[in-house]
């Protein structure tokens, strides 16, 4: 070990020194990779919450630079959070349109209880722009005698 210590000339390096720059090295990829799967993971989340928005924080970007393994952490960091609020932002979107779901199917059994509710095709997690709501058949007479059905309406404007 005391082999090692010893300098070769006034400009050389030990092999200590080439040493502590390969484990910096090799901990940086570690850390450049890790950054690179969470920014992955991420933008599938982004994906997947499509056509809904996902308000993350953004990473703090301050033009190309090389930055040190404290930043590359922090960095890491701020990025397993990130991925921590989508996640959780999806299960909450999800679990919305899980009890959209079951109103609907009590809406379809038992209409005349859900006067004048309305659930969007966006709420059920669905496509299109149509609304399910509950109406009276017949308009006034059907109103009065009780007479309620669901209905989906298209909810889409006429192409202007």
């Amino acid at each position: 070990m005391a082999a090692l210590l010893l300098e070769h000339g006034a400009g050389s390096r030990t092999l200590l020194d080439r040493q502590d720059e390969v484990d910096e090295r090799a901990a940086r990829r570690s850390l450049q990779l890790q950054v690179a799967q969470l920014d992955r993971l991420i933008s599938a989340a982004i994906c997947e919450a499509f056509p809904d928005r996902l308000e993350l924080p953004a990473a703090p970007t301050h033009g190309p630079r090389l930055q040190s393994l404290g930043q590359l952490e922090l960095l890491r960091d701020q990025m397993i959070g990130s991925l921590r609020e989508a996640r959780e932002a999806l299960a909450a979107r999800e679990l919305q349109r899980e009890a959209s779901r079951e109103l609907l199917a009590r809406m379809l059994l038992d209409p005349g209880s859900h006067r004048r509710v309305r659930i969007s095709q966006r709420e059920l997690g669905v496509g299109g722009c149509g609304v399910w709501s509950v109406s009276a058949r017949l308009g006034p007479m059907g109103r009065l005698m009780g007479w309620w059905r669901v209905k989906l309406s298209s909810g889409c404007p006429l192409a202007t």
